[in-house]
């Protein structure tokens, strides 16, 4: 009985995907959300819209709603996703049938949020200019791209506008991953795999990263940073 309640759960999730396009194209589920969520939510989002300085306070107020049912949107699916892995571990099946069903609701949970990201841009980019959106984004991980871009390079003055380049094309694909975080802890976790590529990378290149990161160190204790 708990296969099926675990298997009718799948299927919800699967809808479910379709239901969070839906929401993010054409709703605002503030109504339906709980109360103290909400505040939370729209307190978090108004110190990332407050930075974009808009005028047009209707065109603020879309914004600000965007990036709201955003945050419900993701929050639901990892809901669902917790729900239904709650029903898988409490269930009799075997253990190799049990991790199975686990990796299909993971599978699920991240297919809805891939579905959620590009309609979330194309309604950023609709209300604000390139600029603009890329302050959401860093608004939304914490400004983690502009830190570890400025570590990088204080740390490594030397590196090439090549280098320089490429280290800021993986910190944006990480950003671009990082907004789709439920928790901060995911949002540190999609840097963190990107710093492993970059620092890879740089070592590939000929730079000793442990040395640099002792002189650097040096330097920033002699500065008092």
């Amino acid at each position: 009985m708990k296969s099926v309640v675990a298997k009718l759960f799948l299927l919800s999730m699967a809808i479910g995907g379709l239901n969070q396009w839906t929401n993010a194209q054409n709703l605002n589920t503030t109504a339906k959300e709980d109360p103290g969520y909400v505040k939370v939510i729209q307190q978090r989002v108004s110190k990332i819209v407050e930075p974009l300085h808009l005028k047009n306070q209707d065109k603020a107020g879309k914004v600000q709603r965007v990036i709201e049912q955003q945050y419900f949107d993701l929050n639901r699916i990892d809901q669902n996703k917790q729900t239904a892995l709650s029903a898988v571990k409490t269930g009799t099946q075997a253990k190799q049938a049990e991790k199975a069903e686990m990796a299909r609701i993971n599978e699920n949970a991240t297919a809805s949020v891939d579905s959620l990201h590009p309609h979330f841009v194309s309604r950023l980019n609709k209300l604000l200019n390139k600029d603009q959106v890329a302050e959401v984004k860093d608004g939304m991980t914490y400004h983690t791209l502009e830190v570890t871009y400025g570590a990088y390079t204080d740390m490594l003055p030397q590196l090439t506008s090549k280098q320089k380049k490429q280290i800021m094309q993986w910190l944006e694909e990480a950003r671009e991953h990082a907004i789709d975080g439920g928790s901060s802890k995911e949002k540190h976790a999609w840097f963190g795999k990107y710093k492993g590529r970059i620092n890879n990378y740089l070592s590939k290149s000929g730079i000793d990263m442990k040395e640099a990161e002792v002189a650097w160190k040096k330097r920033r204790d002699s500065a008092g940073k």
